[in-house]
């Protein structure tokens, strides 16, 4: 993977962020410390890994060239309305975003340690395991929402997303 590469992955995942934070914003306000799916995270933990784990500390720990532990359990402690879980996945993913757009490409060849695995992997790797892992909790997400008696946004419907989230229209020669 390139920077090139690497901008039209996460083109395609920010129109996907577009239908994930629809999927967290129909989360009942009250049931965002609720346990929908007995020996799965809440909503609010389910959110924070995906967001401040799996989307925003892989982009800059790629920036940075190792991937550290975020204090999950903190976040979620500091989480009490969705308008605050909403505030922290708008933060993770511009975030995310100013990490990527400073990524070269010798960063995403160069080895970058994480906190699983010492001897690393080269940083492109990671933009695999953010994407994979961000789809995988949305899923997840979805589940959630039906549980809870919500039907969860269509998941190719980029069109109904923040215009920010919508889908780019292409100059043509």
């Amino acid at each position: 993977m390139n920077t090139q590469e690497l901008s039209g992955m996460w083109n395609h995942l920010r129109m996907c962020h577009g239908i994930a934070r629809r999927a967290v914003a129909a989360i009942p306000a009250d049931k965002i410390h609720s346990r929908p799916i007995p020996s799965m995270r809440t909503p609010v933990e389910l959110v924070v890994h995906t967001y401040a784990t799996a989307v925003r500390e892989m982009a800059e720990g790629v920036a940075r060239g190792e991937i550290t532990e975020p204090d999950e359990v903190g976040m979620v402690a500091r989480i009490e309305t969705r308008e605050d879980l909403l505030a922290l996945v708008d933060e993770s993913w511009a975030a995310a975003t100013r990490a990527v757009s400073s990524i070269t490409d010798a960063q995403l060849k160069a080895i970058v340690k994480t906190y699983w695995d010492a001897n690393g992997a080269p940083g492109y790797r990671y933009f695999g395991a953010l994407q994979d892992e961000f789809l995988h909790h949305r899923g997840q997400l979805y589940v959630y929402l039906r549980a809870l008696g919500q039907e969860p946004p269509m998941v190719w419907d980029f069109e109904n997303n923040a215009s920010e989230f919508r889908p780019q229209s292409h100059a043509t020669a």
